[in-house]
């Protein structure tokens, strides 16, 4: 169990740790959204935690909160070397979604990256600082977050055609999902040929 980790962040943030519980062994931190990105930064350069695996990230709608932090954004944290667990919360947005944001962390682990954008794109929280904040999992013209409880189960979303610039006649400005240093470089124009030498010379 990690009630060690739970007191560290009490002892160091004071009234912005809102609250705790440690339950059959997983240790949890309700964070006051506004600290966020200091507690995860904590937690990641005090030498007696080192939480160097950020394990996941998501987003769970609660509705039924209406203006007092609509959106539970959960983050899940593993230190290797030192073998700590935890579990962060943060309650953001009104009943609207309205002010549903948080700072990226992804300066601190880059992996959040791609989970942060999860995040944006299925439950609509935005991350102040992300760099490259854009939907991941749904295309650019998708309206809505189909992870929200209020998203239509039978909405019918915009079937939008290929097009090219010359087609459309201005500037599309889409990229690609992935950068040209992320995802498996088979199919990638311009990629490098990996020769296989594992069965020598023919």
């Amino acid at each position: 169990m990690s009630t060690y980790v739970l007191e560290q962040l009490q002892a160091r943030f004071g009234a912005a740790i809102l609250e705790t519980h440690s339950d059959f062994g997983d240790d949890t931190a309700v964070v006051e959204p506004g600290q966020w990105r200091a507690v995860c930064e904590f937690l990641r350069t005090e030498s007696s935690l080192d939480f160097d695996m950020p394990v996941d990230l998501c987003g769970v709608d609660y509705p039924a909160r209406g203006d007092a932090g609509r959106m539970e954004v959960v983050m899940h944290l593993y230190s290797v070397s030192k073998g700590h667990r935890v579990r962060l919360k943060a309650r953001v947005g009104d009943a609207d979604m309205e002010g549903a944001e948080l700072d990226s962390v992804t300066s601190i682990w880059p992996g959040m990256n791609w989970l942060e954008r999860e995040v944006f794109d299925m439950s609509g929280v935005r991350f102040r600082g992300h760099p490259d904040l854009r939907r991941i999992l749904m295309y650019p013209e998708f309206e809505g977050h189909p992870l929200q409880r209020t998203y239509p189960a039978d909405k019918t979303q915009p079937l939008v055609e290929y097009r090219t610039e010359e087609e459309a006649g201005v500037p599309l400005g889409k990229l690609e999902p992935f950068g040209p240093d992320e995802g498996m470089s088979f199919g990638r124009h311009g990629a490098p040929r990996v020769e296989d030498t594992r069965y020598g010379e023919d």
